[in-house]
């Protein structure tokens, strides 16, 4: 489904929508794109399809979401974290980080004697 002509204030410019569902919005610059994505309480994922690697690089580096596909979408890895920013989850499954989530860090330290002391 492709929802067009989409403006900043309307619900589907700010929630997160699972299915099939694509909003089209008019933006002038590459600020302005960034500013809308982060614009949201939620920040699973986003995608950028563009032929420029520099704008790729710049909307991946300023948008705030736990994962940002360049020319493809849901291309997923175990091995790769998977989770999202803000109120879009907490933590991370998949890959060395979903170990966190079972795993409890302890310093232990112990003074040993000196040999000969």
């Amino acid at each position: 489904t492709v929802f067009a002509d989409v403006a900043d204030d309307m619900r589907i410019a700010k929630e997160e929508i699972f299915g099939p569902v694509m909003q089209i919005m008019k933006f002038k610059t590459i600020d302005e794109v960034i500013e809308r994505a982060n614009n949201s309480h939620y920040g699973l994922a986003a995608a950028v399809f563009t032929s420029n690697i520099n704008t790729a690089h710049q909307v991946t580096d300023g948008i705030r979401a736990g994962s940002v596909w360049v020319n493809c979408f849901h291309n997923l890895d175990n091995a790769a974290p998977f989770g999202g920013y803000k109120m879009s989850g907490y933590g991370r499954e998949k890959g060395e980080y979903a170990l966190h989530n079972y795993t409890e860090v302890k310093c232990i330290t112990t003074k040993v004697p000196a040999k000969n002391s």
